[in-house]
């Protein structure tokens, strides 16, 4: 299972990006238009079914040997995903005034949670599963090394974040609650 997250400033500029594949087991998924179909119908026609779902081209063989589509690996599909995502989370802020909105949005596979700041950052994260309090343990941590940062003296606020230590310590958070 893959997570991606994105660090947006309050103009929507991206200042750091993070994708995190777990090792915890996941539920095994399947395209909506392979759920009729017979395990040799899907793996034959894997390439004919995802590009149908709007997935990325790669099928990911699960241990039982069936094939579980999707998984949009593709680093564009899951730019666009999250960008296209910025309306929806702008209109649940109109509606609700916490800082965690856990799953504003879905795009087939993908669930897009986010985490607003109180000076309007915007923490946008894709996933595959179900982890509400994972992920908002995961943006708490986050928002907490975020504020350490800003107060780095040696970093300009709304500038890329390229802090080794902030990517090793988000990457551990991250190994953590996802």
């Amino acid at each position: 299972m893959s997570h991606h997250l994105f660090l947006l400033s309050p103009t929507d500029t991206p200042l750091y990006t993070l994708t995190h594949y777990s090792t915890k087991p996941v539920q095994s998924t399947t395209s909506p238009l392979s759920s009729n179909l017979p395990n040799w119908s899907t793996s034959a026609f894997a390439g004919t079914l995802t590009a149908l779902s709007g997935a990325s081209s790669a099928a990911h063989h699960s241990s039982g040997g069936a094939v579980r589509m999707g998984g949009g690996q593709d680093r564009h599909v899951i730019q666009m995903i999250a960008n296209a995502s910025l309306d929806t989370i702008e209109d649940v802020l109109r509606k609700e005034t916490v800082m965690y909105l856990k799953s504003v949005d879905k795009f087939n596979e993908w669930t897009v949670s986010a985490f607003i700041t109180p000076g309007n950052m915007k923490f946008v994260l894709l996933h595959e599963g179900k982890n509400d309090e994972g992920i908002r343990q995961f943006f708490m941590e986050v928002w907490e090394l975020y504020v350490k940062t800003m107060v780095n003296p040696f970093h300009t606020a709304h500038t890329t974040i390229r802090s080794a230590t902030f990517n090793g310590r988000v990457q551990a958070s991250a190994k953590r609650y996802l």
